[in-house]
């Protein structure tokens, strides 16, 4: 599929469009949502910037929620088996 140079874009269930001002709209609250690039004093950076901070945030996360979910088995390995508290990191897991 080809792009034109208005980033127009046909789905597989029928012609469905997006504008330039509405790829703009969406880094615009990308990039809010990203704390490398909102902690700089200048609010603009290019789409391509937004994209690979948006990906290296979520790659982060992803680590993170792996640590947290590492850290979460082993203090359950700790906690007798069917007790309140395991109860508690069990429903944590899920």
């Amino acid at each position: 599929m080809v792009m034109s140079s208005r980033r127009s874009r046909q789905s597989s269930t029928g012609a469905s469009k997006i504008t330039d001002d509405e790829i703009m709209q969406l880094l615009s609250k990308l990039q809010q949502l990203l704390p490398e690039i909102t902690n700089r004093r200048s609010n603009k950076a290019s789409a391509s910037k937004v994209l690979q901070e948006t990906c290296s945030y979520v790659r982060s996360l992803h680590r993170e929620v792996d640590d947290l979910s590492d850290r979460l088995s082993q203090l359950l390995s700790t906690i007798e088996a069917g007790s309140p508290e395991a109860s508690i990191i069990e429903s944590l897991m899920i």
